[in-house]
């Protein structure tokens, strides 16, 4: 393979490794800026790749699997934005409630549908799109294209529309917000509904349009790392493309080392040096992103109403 094919090998794997998180971390950057934080990311990726799964398995049709799995994720964010917004309830409690449910309801359905606990079997995928460069071909799954333009839709309703003010608004000073007339009850719900649609459409790309099977840890803490993305990007979407970007093109480059090292001929006596350097290769991207947040999270400037239950006066 040529240093040229190298590059565009490592791109099309970024761009498909950032995805998940771009789409999760644009939709939760719309969620923190109304106020509420939603910490059930990982949850709901799960969830939603469990019924993209079930809907492409049993219809053959990943386009409705990848709809239906945007209205679940839509129905367990605005779930969690009455929860937070009209009951009050602790976020952080909540968001974490959605992990643990998440998990023991994909187990239990595994065994009920397919009666395996590992995963369920291949279901149909969407094509991906190939792009001649040069001698090369740029593999990109069209869902990759689908979240940047979310992203970039959803920078310019933040900073460029009323509506974006007002939904900012209710994440820096409500009661202000309310006084101008914006429902912050309402808005908060809507915008929690609206960040796990996108959450929705990442859990489903991971099967519809990348692994084309479930199993349980398929998303692999992306959930997390897409919160941490947030931060990173300092809450601004056109950021969260850089920053998942970044996440992207750790988690390719360890797996392209990964293969290398597989064609690499060792002595007998050393070929545990493989399986141990194949480990720390998966763990490059999250010590990479560990690191980045510690650096970055001094500088962030967080919504002043992040998190913080609002009750009328």
């Amino acid at each position: 393979m040529t240093p040229i094919e190298d590059v565009i090998t490592l791109l099309s794997l970024s761009l498909t490794s950032m995805t998940p998180l771009l789409l999760a971390s644009t939709g939760e950057i719309l969620t923190e800026k109304s106020g509420v934080v939603n910490i059930g990311l990982e949850g709901i990726m799960i969830l939603t790749a469990l019924t993209s799964a079930i809907v492409t398995n049993y219809t053959g049709n990943p386009y409705l699997a990848l709809l239906v799995s945007s209205a679940v994720g839509l129905a367990i964010g605005m779930l969690m934005g009455y929860l937070s917004s009209y009951l009050h309830s602790n976020q952080i409690v909540v968001g974490t409630g959605i992990n643990m449910l998440a998990l023991g309801i994909a187990t239990l359905t595994l065994y009920r549908l397919w009666g395996e606990y590992g995963g369920s079997p291949s279901v149909g995928k969407l094509a991906d799109l190939q792009l001649p460069i040069g001698n090369a071909i740029l593999t990109l799954k069209p869902i990759s294209v689908v979240a940047i333009g979310l992203a970039i839709a959803s920078w310019f309703l933040l900073e460029k529309t009323t509506w974006g003010l007002r939904i900012r608004a209710c994440g820096e000073n409500p009661h202000s917000a309310e006084a101008m007339g914006v429902n912050v009850y309402r808005t908060r719900l809507l915008l929690t509904g609206i960040g796990g649609a996108y959450t929705g459409i990442a859990g489903s790309f991971l099967v519809v349009n990348w692994v084309g099977f479930f199993s349980r840890e398929m998303t692999s803490g992306r959930g997390f790392v897409a919160l941490a993305n947030v931060s990173f990007s300092n809450w601004h979407p056109l950021t969260a493309i850089l920053g998942a970007f970044l996440f992207g093109f750790f988690e390719a480059f360890a797996t392209w080392v990964s293969l290398k090292v597989q064609q690499v001929i060792l002595p007998e006596y050393l070929t545990f040096l493989r399986t141990s350097g194949q480990s720390l290769f998966k763990a490059f991207p999250y010590l990479a992103t560990l690191v980045t947040v510690v650096v970055i999270m001094k500088k962030v400037k967080m919504p002043r109403a992040l998190g913080k239950p609002y009750i009328k006066e």
